[in-house]
């Protein structure tokens, strides 16, 4: 054993005792967000803990001060605490012993458990105030100690948890507050005078209220009135797109640096139909955090944090009108029951048949001025190329398609016999015998033209 090792196993009286042998010790110590308190204050009276105990036995030569990290993050997955655990395997760490603080701040449910068993096998000593110095691996009370304060971590991590939510849930229910987050679409934030927390006043904090964004709310209201219309959310979608209305991520691209703002998407509509919010009630713990294991077949790994919708009967919301409203209580209930009405049959011929020369996914039917009419997002969905769609008139392919069969036929007809050539004459026909020879029509917008793949390549014909 090394040095720092030499009292727990019963040498520290002799010639090699503590005073005669100056231990280096690495602090170990770990604060975070979730405390509110600042990682200076807290580093330093962390820090004299654990000088304290080791005044007289050696000199702390190396620091593992983790900032920012919650106590449940397993020890790989956090920075400071990941390198010392590198620092154990190197018989040149340069350190004989690990001392920590305050052993709350560092263990956490089950890690002491997983953890300790390096230090005892790399042979480096691990320090603790709660013990009096040196941990004892075949000490039972030693052992029981250090679980019983990591346990009590978790325990306090869950008390604070508890008592944070409950708060929040009062302060949304009876005082309507607004808890922080993006404002929904249609609303801005606005100034409601300092925090009602005096420490957190005194640093300069402000409340928040939600009042109406004037360019934004409009287009709320305009939502919700096609909803009760009939208008199902991908046919509100549309008409916003048509209309050139920014999306929530573009009208706001600030608050939305990880999307792209390319336009109007069904989900979208479907958020803002579903937010009980636009009533002027403020609601919370629609969502709230799960942790899960990151592996089940490797427990040591720890959790990771998800974010999971709260059942309708787990939200919260204020017992008053907290913010000005957009649309009525009973527009808003009524939005939610209303279907959408089915809109009167439309027929497309060339359904399933009309392929994007640009990104080759298949185009779909648009409905516009009383005719067909096919169209591509792709390419401005995902950002790519330069046009932010692709549009073709239905009555613009159809007079091509029995030039474009007679040539394909012309080119293949030494697979066929003349008769296979006759082409039908009427535009229905034409198609069904597309589909029959599993024709695939490709529409390049740039140089307006038509294609299919015949047996001697690429056949094109020219749109006028």
């Amino acid at each position: 054993m090394v040095s720092c090792m030499l009292e727990v196993c019963g040498e520290g009286g002799g010639a090699r005792g503590w005073e005669a042998v100056m231990v280096r010790f690495a602090f170990l110590g770990r604060v975070s967000t979730e405390d509110l308190q600042d990682p200076v204050e807290s580093r330093r009276w962390q820090l004299s803990r654990a000088e304290r105990l080791v005044a007289d036995r050696g000199r702390i030569v190396a620091e593992f001060f983790d900032v920012g990290q919650s106590r449940a993050v397993a020890w790989q997955r956090r920075p400071e605490s990941g390198r010392l655990l590198e620092a154990l395997e190197d018989p040149d760490r340069g350190f004989d012993a690990v001392v920590v603080g305050e052993p709350q701040r560092v263990f956490y449910d089950n890690q002491f458990g997983l953890i300790f068993p390096l230090f005892v096998h790399f042979q480096v000593g691990l320090w603790v105030p709660e013990v009096g110095g040196a941990i004892d691996p075949d000490s039972e009370a030693h052992c029981l100690i250090m679980s019983v304060y990591a346990g009590m971590s978790k325990a306090e991590r869950r008390r604070i948890q508890v008592r944070v939510r409950a708060a929040m849930s009062a302060q949304a229910e009876f005082e309507g507050r607004f808890l922080g987050g993006r404002p929904p679409y249609g609303y801005r934030l606005a100034d409601a005078g300092p925090h009602p927390n005096p420490a957190t006043a005194a640093l300069g904090a402000r409340s928040h209220r939600l009042e109406l964004d004037p360019r934004a709310a409009p287009i709320v209201e305009q939502i919700f009135a096609l909803r009760l219309a009939g208008y199902g959310a991908r046919r509100i979608a549309r008409v916003l797109d048509a209309e050139g209305v920014p999306c929530p991520s573009a009208h706001d691209p600030a608050r939305n640096r990880h999307r792209g703002g390319a336009g109007w998407t069904v989900g979208t509509v479907l958020a803002l139909l579903r937010n009980p919010r636009y009533t002027g009630f403020e609601v919370w713990n629609k969502q709230s955090k799960a942790e899960v294991l990151i592996d089940p077949h490797n427990v040591g790994l720890g959790t990771r944090t998800v974010m999971r919708w709260n059942p309708h009967e787990a939200w919260v919301s204020s017992q008053r009108r907290a913010h000005p409203a957009i649309v009525s209580v009973d527009d808003f209930d009524h939005a939610q029951r209303t279907r959408a009405l089915r809109q009167a049959h439309r027929t497309y011929l060339l359904r399933g048949l009309l392929r994007c020369a640009l990104c080759g996914r298949r185009m779909e039917g648009a409905w516009n001025n009383g005719r067909a009419n096919y169209r591509c997002h792709h390419l401005r969905a995902t950002g790519t190329g330069v046009p932010r769609s692709v549009f073709v008139r239905e009555d613009k392919i159809v007079p091509h398609l029995a030039a474009l069969l007679i040539r394909f036929k012309t080119e293949s007809a030494s697979r066929r016999s003349c008769e296979d050539a006759d082409i039908p004459r009427d535009a229905a026909g034409q198609v069904a015998m597309c589909r029959d020879l599993g024709l695939t029509l490709r529409y390049d917008h740039r140089l307006q033209v038509l294609t299919v793949h015949g047996d001697q390549g690429e056949i094109a014909i020219r749109l006028l």
